[in-house]
């Protein structure tokens, strides 16, 4: 049977290519389906790139493009949210609700930081148990949870790739409890939208598994090393980890201390290569990377190689598990 995908995603222009490259790779391994309807909300794309765009769109017979601007998350709140992670343009998926008309029950987020490199069919058609959502469960510590009014083992999850049962979205009243959450902490929240959505959503998500959104930790550090970094509670065993790299559909290249992504010149990222892959497909290719000029991470690459990468961790891993929480409470 042919499906018909209803995806979101949510970008200004800063990430307009990186957006391109994601789209390109969604096409590219899912031409099977009868139709792919992808949603951009738009933060601030300049003409220019959605031309770039909507140029993508044309090599594919089963793509439709379509612009979505939704109000600010400041604008619509009346106070000053501030981003902890990301772009502030990410605080619009909140507002997924209101995008579609009740005839669509179903639909997947993706980061525009994702390359798709198989069918997303089984991910799609997956059962979500009565859940609103699923999605990954991620690598944060005990610590993290209390800021965002959670128990010590509730799931803590990345918002970076969301399958979401919308009927139960609107029932729930989601959205209005994410936002009532951010006003009653002044627009300041840990992890910015991303835990806003644990605080609401935690009990209420059915865990991913992982080779639907292959974080860049996944590929960087050994299990033990995730466990030395981020002293995760309640996520994947090793085990679990190793079968999804075996089996990838999507990687997500999330932001690390340790790599530069892969749309810099400089990147060191394990997986640049499939990513360039696609963003050699794009309007976008024949344009220069720009360099990534981290001091800190240049630092942190020089020291790894003179056998540093353990104590690296280890200093990192005092920041990431217990001050970064610790300063976030404050």
């Amino acid at each position: 049977m042919s499906e018909i995908y209803n995806i979101v995603y949510a970008a200004d222009d800063s990430f307009s290519s990186v957006l391109g490259t994601s789209i390109c790779s969604l096409l590219d391994n899912n031409r099977e389906a009868k139709r792919i309807n992808i949603y951009i909300i738009d933060g601030g794309i300049k003409k220019l790139s959605k031309e770039k765009i909507l140029g993508i769109e044309n090599k594919y017979k089963n793509a439709d493009i379509k612009w979505v601007t939704v109000e600010s998350i400041s604008n619509r709140l009346g106070i000053e949210v501030q981003k902890d992670r990301g772009s502030l343009s990410q605080f619009s998926r909140l507002f997924v609700g209101n995008i579609f008309n009740k005839k669509i029950k179903r639909v997947l987020y993706l980061d525009c930081d994702t390359i798709v490199i198989s069918s997303i069919k089984n991910l799609w058609n997956l059962n979500l148990k009565g859940k609103t959502i699923s999605a990954l469960k991620d690598a944060f510590s005990k610590y993290y949870r209390k800021n965002i009014e959670l128990s010590e083992n509730d799931i803590m999850f990345n918002s970076g790739i969301m399958l979401i049962d919308l009927e139960r979205w609107r029932q729930k009243e989601i959205e209005k409890k994410v936002l009532s959450f951010i006003s009653r902490k002044k627009g300041k929240i840990q992890q910015g939208d991303q835990g806003a959505l644990n605080s609401i959503l935690s009990k209420d998500t059915l865990p991913l598994p992982p080779q639907y959104n292959l974080v860049s930790i996944f590929y960087e550090l050994t299990f033990s090393e995730i466990k030395l970094y981020r002293s995760p509670c309640n996520f994947y065993s090793n085990r679990e980890i190793n079968l999804a790299k075996k089996n990838p559909v999507i990687i997500h290249y999330t932001s690390s201390f340790y790599s530069i992504r892969p749309w810099f010149e400089n990147s060191n990222h394990p997986m640049k290569n499939i990513w360039l892959e696609y963003y050699k497909k794009t309007p976008w290719y024949t344009e220069k990377l720009k360099y990534e000029n981290s001091r800190k991470k240049k630092l942190v690459v020089q020291l790894t190689k003179f056998g540093m990468r353990k104590p690296i961790l280890f200093c990192a891993g005092f920041f990431q598990k217990y001050l970064r929480p610790l300063k976030n409470s404050l």
